[in-house]
């Protein structure tokens, strides 16, 4: 196997995922892309704005932009750091809490759609890979390995 082609097998697996994501949530008045910032709110209420970037890693500027339309649509709140002004604190609102059970399930059917056919251990031995390959990632962002 040629290993220039995973990250190519990578690449189409995520759009089409995305493409999937955009489908089902859209259902629920959600696009794919604010999955990650409402379930990364909802496990972290009242993460920087700042800090939601890094762990998401997405850039600064995107995720204003994202925070903004969910903000106006009613999934998020900001406030300013009592302590640092300077500091945008990001908290779900009910209405985003309330989806969360839903973007698991659809996340949880994608993970069965791209996995039918594989057997337990395939799966196991598919999820450790992954991580692997995630953490090597994760590690040249966050300035190791440059």
């Amino acid at each position: 196997m040629k290993t220039h082609r995973i990250m190519r097998y990578i690449n189409r697996t995520f759009r089409v995922g995305k493409l999937y994501r955009n489908a089902r949530l859209a259902e629920i008045g959600l696009e794919g892309s604010d999955q990650p910032f409402l379930l990364a709110l909802c496990r972290e209420p009242g993460i920087s704005q700042d800090q939601l970037a890094k762990e998401i890693y997405i850039d600064k500027s995107v995720v204003a932009r994202k925070l903004a339309a969910l903000e106006k649509n009613g999934y998020v709140r900001r406030e300013s750091d009592p302590d640092d002004k300077r500091v945008l604190r990001v908290y779900p609102t009910e209405k985003a809490t309330a989806l969360q059970p839903a973007i698991g399930v659809t996340l949880a059917d994608w993970n069965e759609l791209i996995t039918r056919g594989f057997s337990e251990e395939e799966k196991e031995t598919l999820e450790t890979l992954m991580i692997r390959v995630m953490e090597n990632a994760m590690a040249w962002a966050d300035g190791e390995n440059r």
